[in-house]
Formats: C-alpha cells, sequence, structure tokens
C-alpha cells in the first residue's frame, strides 16, 4: 500500500536564487495550492537574477495522484497557472489569466521533483504574456509546458483590492525599477 504522507525532499534553489513568497500572495491569505493537504503538492519559489522569471522547486506527492502512479494533469495545471501568473506579479503588473494553456508533455511520475520556470515573454498594453514549463530536476524531462494571456487590473478592478494588496503591487513595481 501506499504511503499517503512520506517526508517532502527537500526544495531548495540553485545558489544564485533566493526564496520569495508567491508575489501575489498575501501574508496569512488562504491560496489553493497553499491548503494541500500531507503528501500533496509542496513547492517553494525563488527569484533569480533575470526580470520578469520566477522559479520554483515543487514535489508531487502521492495525493496529487491521477492515473495509477502519476500526477494528476489539474496538479500541474494548477502550478503552471500560479508559476506563470506569479512570474508577472513579480515582473511589477498585477494581473488575472485571461487564457492559459497547458501541453502535457509526458506522465509525471508520483514523488518527482521538477523545477518550475515561469517567464513573462511579451507585454502589450495590459496584455501580459507569459510561457512556463515543468521540468524534471534529475532527468531535464520537460512534462508540461504553458503560455497564457494575462490581463493587468486597472481603474476599478485595481483600486478595489485590499489596500495590502495595493501595497505588495507598489513594492514588486519598485523593486522592478531598480533591478533595471
Amino acid at each position: 500500500m501506499t504511503d499517503l504522507n512520506p517526508p517532502v525532499p527537500s526544495l531548495d534553489g540553485l545558489d544564485h536564487w533566493r526564496p520569495i513568497p508567491h508575489p501575489a500572495m498575501l501574508k496569512g491569505r488562504p491560496s489553493f495550492l497553499m491548503s494541500q493537504p500531507e503528501g500533496g503538492l509542496k513547492y517553494r519559489y525563488f527569484r533569480g537574477p533575470e526580470p520578469g522569471v520566477l522559479w520554483a522547486r515543487a514535489w508531487f506527492g502521492p495525493r496529487t495522484e491521477g492515473p495509477p502512479g502519476h500526477a494528476h494533469g489539474g496538479s500541474m495545471a494548477a502550478l503552471l497557472d500560479e508559476l506563470v501568473g506569479g512570474a508577472a506579479w513579480n515582473a511589477g503588473y498585477a494581473v488575472v489569466a485571461a487564457t492559459l494553456n497547458v501541453k502535457f508533455r509526458t506522465m509525471l511520475p508520483v514523488g518527482t521533483v521538477v523545477t518550475g520556470r515561469g517567464a513573462v515573454s511579451s507585454v502589450s498594453g495590459r496584455r501580459v504574456q507569459v510561457q512556463g514549463a515543468l521540468t524534471g530536476l534529475d532527468n531535464g524531462v520537460v512534462y508540461a509546458e504553458a503560455e497564457g494571456i494575462f490581463v493587468e487590473l486597472q481603474g476599478h478592478a485595481l483600486q478595489s483590492l485590499p489596500a495590502q494588496t495595493q501595497e505588495v503591487i507598489k513594492k514588486l513595481k519598485a523593486e522592478l525599477r531598480a533591478r533595471q
């Protein structure tokens, strides 16, 4: 029988990565991915030297299983959604998803640690195009890729966000300007 609560392996990043919370998440605010049970999806986000790029290390535990012995595509898509959206927030854009296309390249075995990369590929007005991938840490296999269009919040939609969220957005934009 499968152990549904095995120990989570190390999710450390590379030496030049700096651990960060998800750029759009506020302290104490619940998140769909943060509320995973023991043995579910576990992950850490990182900022590297590249602006507009968000990195992650993630482990797909036994509670992510869909096809026998493999992660459910929905768990992979959910991580990619947060990763590419987080890359846009990390670049100073307060966005929500308009489209997200996920291509599943090969089945992801349960218990696998992957490297996730989300990046802003272009910006045109309020449209922020993003791309991302989940790649095997040990084997370099691309398990899934995503591309999408996120829309920057403006006007009433932006002003209706909590003051704490607006402060996060200002801080992210200031950090981006300082890195440029």
